[in-house]
């Protein structure tokens, strides 16, 4: 299915010891939730190509497949196992992102905002967690990153009218449950 992308985990022999529980549910859930998030573009992309917005689309589907790509490093890096649901998050990402787009550019957005708010603030706990803990300096920086770049895509999506979505609220309320539901599934399998 072109939807899914195919993973570049491959195991590896070197790198940091395996990582210790929580630090494998991080990497695990991130790697599941950019695999959803650049398929969320890519379905908005398969309904709204040619309309003005599909640039902005475009530039942020690109950089969640860089972010998925150092996920894909990193689980090999540190031996931890990608979601047995890959398939699924890749799947049900290409579907929100087309059927919301099928509601209009900014139904489009307003799943964007609904999305990267949630993300936002899921990198930022990472970040405070382990810096709390002195761990993973560099992964840390990463996470600070991603986090802002995700936060940025939510800011370019206000700017694109997805507050003013029919039944925005509803909308977001939604799809944030599903985020946060999917969150706590990829974190354990």
């Amino acid at each position: 299915m072109a939807y899914i992308a195919e993973s570049k985990f491959v195991m590896t022999e070197q790198g940091p010891p395996k990582a210790n529980q929580r630090l494998a549910e991080y990497l695990r859930v991130n790697h599941a939730g950019e695999r959803a998030a650049q398929t969320i573009y890519k379905g908005q992309l398969a309904v709204l190509r040619g309309h003005p917005q599909a640039a902005e689309i475009q530039h942020m589907m690109e950089q969640e497949q860089e972010h998925l790509d150092t996920f894909d490093t990193l689980l090999n890096d540190y031996k931890v196992r990608p979601s047995l649901l890959d398939p699924l998050w890749g799947a049900a990402g290409f579907m929100l992102g087309a059927a919301t787009a099928a509601l209009g550019p900014k139904a489009a957005m307003a799943c964007t905002i609904a999305v990267e708010e949630v993300i936002g603030t899921h990198y930022d706990r990472q970040v405070q967690d382990l810096n709390n803990r002195h761990e993973e300096p560099e992964l840390v920086k990463t996470l600070a990153r991603f986090r802002d770049e995700e936060l940025e895509h939510r800011d370019i999506a206000v700017e694109h009218d997805g507050r003013q979505a029919p039944a925005y609220g509803l909308m977001k309320a939604i799809i944030q449950t599903g985020c946060k539901t999917a969150i706590k599934i990829a974190e354990k399998i």
